[in-house]
């Protein structure tokens, strides 16, 4: 195999299409949570925000991404039963873009719509074009996991340049036109993927498992039946409670929660019964638990540590103030760097690099240390005192590391474990896990105004290293369970 062949030529038009995805989502989601923070009468540049607490704002932002993550699901069956992957990504882009310029209106109601329909978005594309990379790859292949970090490469390249392009419109212009630019980031992608689709060959046309008549009538039954029930618990809890930041992030949590019980017991009984299924089934269970625990931390990188570093982490360089959304770009742009090499390195061991379970609890290890990082200026903010940005680099260098450990490795492992025909669906449970993570992640970012930064940040680094070594425990028999595959 030559080198130019090390890789199917498709995997660059996916990771190009995901970088421009990804582009116009953290050119809005660097901004979101200073625009809620942002008093109601702020000055142009940028204008008047939203004015909620710091509290509040982090949860709101957890209980978004949590929506942003959980609507892959819906979006995996939609590929795997009705459209075909290629198609219900393609839907899901034009979706995305669409709101990102519905945002624009100057009516908050509207604004939350737009929110809504990059959700929306967002969960049909994200599965199915993860779906259309795994089956770019025949099983077994040892250059998977190798694609999978270039795909990876792809989305914090998107991530790195949006909050800087963005956060400079946002300051120099409105937090509309930032938002408008991220909109046009994502028409960019749609374009990449028409001008490169036959690079993709026949992989993921059609719906791998199409769905019959009755099954598409039932899923429209239980489709009404949810989107019922959720209506009268929302208004029942908005009822008693009010219509708050509390009270709208606590039902997306306890949502989510019960979607992925009744996700979980649907996908078993749709699941084979063999001695294999049940194993990998059971992987995928460890594999799910670790990326709620993991992305409870890392998902605060856009609410508690956004906040944090706004307020008391020192942004002068040379009389310049450093945008706190810039600062934002870190993680992204050490993905780059170190991508690559991580790429290299687990095609170069190939059968002697570490087991799946080996890389992921050392990820929660590692995400736990870099709360431990920054519960160092934590305590000083706590004692009035600025800290150099410093430490927020070196906070986002151990967290990047453990990234790269576990959520390019966790989306090779998902596409592997899937039975035959339910891949997006599994790729979507995976994305529901860490939105689950995202929502926990906003409610326990309330302890802040109980415990200060750092006490908050090093209360959680310290549980979740324990939850990681207790992984790193458990790993041979993970590692038993994905046998034959890994």
């Amino acid at each position: 195999m030559s080198r130019r062949e090390s890789q199917p030529r498709g995997v660059l038009v996916l990771a190009a299409v995901e970088m421009w995805e990804r582009f116009s989502f953290y050119g809005m989601v660097a901004l979101l949570v200073l625009f809620l923070i942002r008093p109601e009468d702020g000055p142009w540049p940028p204008g008047p925000g939203q004015g909620f607490t710091e509290a509040d704002a982090a949860a709101l932002f957890g209980s978004y991404s949590a929506l942003i993550l959980a609507a892959p699901l819906i979006g995996g069956w939609i590929g795997d039963r009705l459209t075909g992957p290629r198609r219900a990504l393609v839907f899901g882009g034009v979706l995305i873009a669409v709101g990102h310029f519905v945002m624009l209106a100057a009516s908050p109601a509207i604004f939350w719509v737009g929110l809504l329909v990059i959700a929306a978005g967002t969960g049909l594309l994200k599965p199915n074009i993860s779906t259309v990379l795994g089956g770019l790859y025949s099983e077994g292949d040892t250059r998977r996991d190798g694609g999978f970090a270039m795909f990876y490469f792809g989305i914090n390249a998107g991530a790195f340049t949006a909050p800087i392009i963005c956060g400079w419109i946002a300051n120099t212009y409105s937090w509309h036109a930032a938002f408008s630019v991220a909109g046009f980031g994502m028409l960019a992608g749609l374009l990449v993927y028409v001008f490169g689709r036959h690079r993709l060959g026949d992989v993921g046309m059609k719906a791998p498992t199409p769905a019959s008549v009755v099954e598409r009538r039932k899923a429209l039954v239980v489709l009404v039946a949810g989107v019922a029930i959720l209506a009268i618990v929302f208004t029942a809890v908005i009822a008693v409670a009010g219509f708050t930041a509390t009270a709208v992030s606590a039902v997306v949590a306890l949502s989510i929660i019960a979607i992925a019980v009744v996700a979980f017991r649907a996908l078993l009984r749709r699941t084979g019964t063999g001695d294999i299924e049940r194993r990998h089934m059971r992987a995928f269970l460890l594999l799910f638990i670790s990326t709620v625990i993991y992305f409870a931390l890392s998902s605060q990188a856009g609410s508690t540590i956004t906040e944090f570093t706004q307020t008391w982490i020192d942004r002068d360089v040379a009389g310049f103030t450093i945008p706190t959304s810039w600062l934002l770009s870190l993680n992204p742009v050490l993905v780059v760097m170190l991508a690559p090499i991580s790429a290299w390195l687990w095609l170069r061991l190939g059968d002697r690099a570490p087991s799946t379970p080996t890389k992921i609890a050392l990820s929660l290890v590692g995400v736990g240390l870099s709360f431990l990082v920054i519960a160092i200026p934590g305590f000083r903010s706590q004692n009035g005192l600025m800290s150099s940005s410093l430490w927020i680099l070196a906070a986002f260098l151990v967290l990047t590391s453990a990234e790269l450990l576990i959520v390019p490795i966790a989306l090779s492992a998902t596409t592997e474990l899937a039975p035959p025909g339910l891949t997006g669906q599994m790729l979507g449970l995976w994305y529901l896990a860490a939105a689950l993570g995202g929502a926990v992640g906003g409610q326990f970012a309330r302890f802040v105004v109980d415990l200060g930064y750092g006490g908050y940040f090093l209360s959680a680094g310290a549980i979740v290293i324990v939850v990681g070594c207790i992984f790193l425990l458990v790993r041979p028999r993970w590692t038993a369970l994905l046998s034959p595959i890994r």
